[in-house]
């Protein structure tokens, strides 16, 4: 397949000041046109190695479908979506219940999950997916939008009402999530697609990240002149430590750049 639009990406990841080990993960291939955060929640063990599962499958689905596209997909598609998105979408199901067949065969993954947002570039279209509240935004002329919705108590609330962005900044729920990749099989993922624009830069990240920042603050950060992509993710997590680090932050952004530009 010949693609229209080349993809130059930055990453990183960075424990916080607080935590010892660093349950976040991040997938960036450039290769794959696939990019993903996912953050580990369930304890040391549990996190760390459910995240590491989650990366590795999702990868594996993704990467497997590429080479061999009779390959047998382990969910049902969606006939809304388009391929892309449905193949985006059932590598978050794969994960999924490559995550419930690791908890049966190790006891330390037991509780153990995550939640993420990724991303799955093709030709002239992008899917992007999340479940639980890493986020995907998409920075567009200097505007910074966001581009999946949080599954989590405090987004509810936020959604009815009941409180206003200020308050859910601070408010002592807004790290439980409603949702996460945990094995479980009635497990939802959210989808969204769109055409990607030359100079469009798309960010995503753990709620380490925009837990601590405001979505104006990122803006400025990643639409800063004269960095690459790499430098700009590392001021990112410097800026979130500078804050107290509360806790593991990752960013990856991908810009996209038209073929003739490279």
């Amino acid at each position: 397949m010949l693609y229209t639009m080349h993809l130059k990406f930055g990453a990183g990841t960075d424990p916080g000041r607080v935590r010892t080990n660093n349950e976040d993960r991040y997938v960036a291939d450039a290769d794959l046109r696939f990019f993903a955060v996912i953050d580990g929640m369930g304890g040391h063990a549990g996190g760390e190695m459910a995240s590491a599962t989650i990366a590795e499958a999702a990868t594996s689905f993704i990467r497997e479908t590429t080479v061999d596209s009779d390959k047998t997909w382990p969910a049902t598609l969606d006939p809304r979506l388009s391929d892309l998105a449905n193949r985006l979408q059932v590598a978050v199901h794969s994960a999924n219940k490559t995550l419930a067949s690791r908890v049966k065969e190790n006891a330390a993954l037991e509780g153990g999950g995550a939640t993420l947002a990724a991303a799955l570039f093709g030709d002239g279209v992008l899917a992007v997916c999340n479940v639980g509240d890493c986020r995907a935004y998409l920075l567009r002329g200097g505007r910074l939008s966001q581009m999946t919705r949080d599954h989590s108590v405090v987004a509810e609330q936020l959604e009815q009402g009941i409180i206003d962005a200020e308050a859910a900044r601070t408010h002592p729920l807004r790290h439980v999530v409603t949702r996460a990749v945990s094995g479980q099989p009635d497990m939802a993922v959210d989808v969204h697609e769109m055409e990607p624009s030359a100079g469009d830069r798309l960010v995503l990240c753990s709620d380490g990240v925009h837990g601590v920042l405001t979505d104006a603050e990122l803006a400025t950060l990643v639409s800063a002149p004269g960095q690459s992509l790499d430098e700009i993710c590392r001021a990112i997590l410097d800026t979130t430590n500078a804050r107290g680090g509360p806790d593991n932050a990752t960013a990856v952004i991908v810009e996209m750049v038209p073929s003739d530009a490279e």
